[in-house]
């Protein structure tokens, strides 16, 4: 089940459980706009090529949109249609003043030059110009884009707006990026991992772990998770993947990376098929690469006791029956990895208020609201007696449904 389908069905499960009249339901499911552009530039090499990119912007009832901007080969407007819905429950669930939306750029980022990568961006922003802004729809980056992607975005949208800090988030601390917005969604995972493994009477210091993914997110929980004695027994990345028994020493990993090695030559581990990782013998799976990696074709065979989804929609609709008619937790996407989003958002109120905060401020703030959140899920799994994923999806539902009949929606 693809990614717009498998969020859909979780929007009308939610729907179900808390009442939402199907008018209503309708009304929430329906993007607030679609747009589809055409980004012709000139190449390096002088010839013309043509990109289509895509925002989609899925709701505003609650404040501006909200969501990042990718730039990858798959990009197309079911993907970013999904990853928009999500969005709006993700910001929600977090209760951030914010809608969702999700944009992109249908292309390979690691075959264009740096600059062929600015022109298009540039061009990008300035078919979107009048669609975005502060108080209108806020972008980030994503997966194939970072802090330079936003900063052009900036520089181009303050030629037609002034400057506009706020109009980005996730950008570089010398043009008001966020400290500590980097740590941020590996420090959501690991908060939010505390608040699980606490709720069942244990914590990160006794427990196993497996990564799959050790990009941003990744190795960021991976350094957090190691530096509070948890084990991590195994671990992917592009390169390969590693296993060790006794613990991956993560401090040895992350100099073995400074000096150019892969994960794959890392002698801190055995070598093993990355395809095998997922299945390893664990307390805590982590996976926090692409989509849809665990299916009703592979749950049976994981062995974690929980999952938390620091990727988007790492588990199928079926897959997630299948474990957790086999008893295995799993604390979902729009709250496990909402800690990006939740200090984006603590960009843009420094941006707006012209005062930057330090890192403390950042993280003290994050681990408020992470816990916060964890708290209304489980009260909503309470009320509902329902899984966590069906909680998170009802709060966030609730949340929407409720300012968007407050300002004025009539059946």
């Amino acid at each position: 089940m693809n990614a717009l389908a498998a969020t859909t069905r979780n929007f009308r499960h939610a729907c179900r459980l808390i009442n939402v009249d199907q008018k209503l339901e309708m009304s929430l499911l329906i993007p607030f706009r679609e747009i589809k552009v055409e980004c012709s530039i000139p190449m390096d090499d002088g010839s013309l090529v043509s990109y289509i990119g895509f925002r989609v912007q899925h709701d505003n009832s609650r404040g501006p949109m909200k969501g990042g901007i990718r730039y990858h080969p798959k990009v197309n407007l079911d993907e970013v249609n999904a990853l928009a819905q999500l969005m709006t429950w993700k910001t929600a669930v977090m209760d951030l003043p914010y809608g969702g939306a999700k944009g992109g750029i249908a292309c390979t980022p690691k075959n264009l030059t740096k600059s062929e990568l600015e022109r298009m961006t540039r061009v990008f922003t300035q078919k979107l110009q009048d669609l975005i802004g502060t108080n209108i729809d806020v972008p980030a980056p994503d997966m194939g884009t970072n802090s330079q992607t936003m900063a052009w975005i900036l520089d181009e949208y303050s030629k037609f707006h002034g400057y506009s800090p706020a109009c980005v988030t996730g950008k570089p601390l010398e043009l008001g990026g966020s400290l500590g917005r980097e740590s941020a969604t590996g420090y959501g995972v690991v908060i939010s991992t505390e608040a699980l493994l606490n709720e069942h009477g244990k914590s990160i210091k006794d427990s196993t772990f497996v990564i799959q993914g050790f990009g941003n997110v990744g190795s960021w929980a991976a350094r957090m998770i190691h530096e509070k004695g948890g084990k991590i027994v195994a671990l992917s990345d592009i390169t390969g993947a590693i296993k060790n028994p006794n613990g991956i020493d993560i401090v040895e990993l992350f100099k073995h990376r400074e000096t150019g090695g892969d994960l794959s030559d890392f002698n801190g581990g055995e070598t093993m098929d990355p395809d095998e990782l997922l299945f390893q013998q664990c307390d805590v799976l982590i996976p926090c690469a692409l989509g849809g990696v665990i299916t009703s074709g592979n749950a049976d065979d994981i062995k974690a006791q929980f999952i938390i989804e620091a990727a988007n929609h790492p588990t199928d609709p079926e897959a997630d029956e299948v474990l957790y008619n086999k008893g295995v937790i799993i604390l979902p996407d729009i709250y496990a990895n909402a800690g990006g989003v939740t200090v984006s958002y603590f960009e843009w109120v420094q941006n707006i208020q012209g005062f930057m905060w330090e890192e403390k401020v950042v993280n003290k703030f994050l681990i408020q609201y992470m816990r916060q959140a964890f708290r209304d899920i489980k009260d909503m799994c309470h009320t509902h007696n329902c899984s966590l994923r069906m909680g998170a999806f009802a709060l966030g539902v609730e949340r929407v449904a409720r300012a968007t009949i407050l300002r004025g929606w009539e059946a």
